[in-house]
């Protein structure tokens, strides 16, 4: 039987741009969210010049995945879910 508590996994893959670069964006999935986040993969140019891409593991109950993708979506970030990764 699930409750609340369980903890589940949610892979995605997040672009964020320029303008956030001086944004705590993948601290405060941690801090404001209570999710555990593995960076299982990140491209971010020399100098973070351009968009930064990351592959995240995000770890938490499905709440504190959903306050997650909800902040992330308040940004305006855009975000991939982990359904389709031959599509990344």
């Amino acid at each position: 039987m699930l409750t609340e508590n369980h903890i589940n996994h949610k892979r995605i893959r997040v672009r964020i741009p320029r303008d956030y670069h001086q944004e705590p964006v993948i601290s405060r999935l941690v801090s404001d969210c209570g999710l555990t986040i593995n960076i299982t993969a990140a491209i971010l140019g020399a100098n973070a010049v351009g968009d930064g891409w990351f592959d995240l593991d995000l770890k938490g109950t499905n709440e504190q995945i959903a306050h997650g993708l909800q902040y992330l979506h308040d940004l305006k970030l855009e975000v991939w879910d982990g359904s389709e990764p031959s599509a990344w």
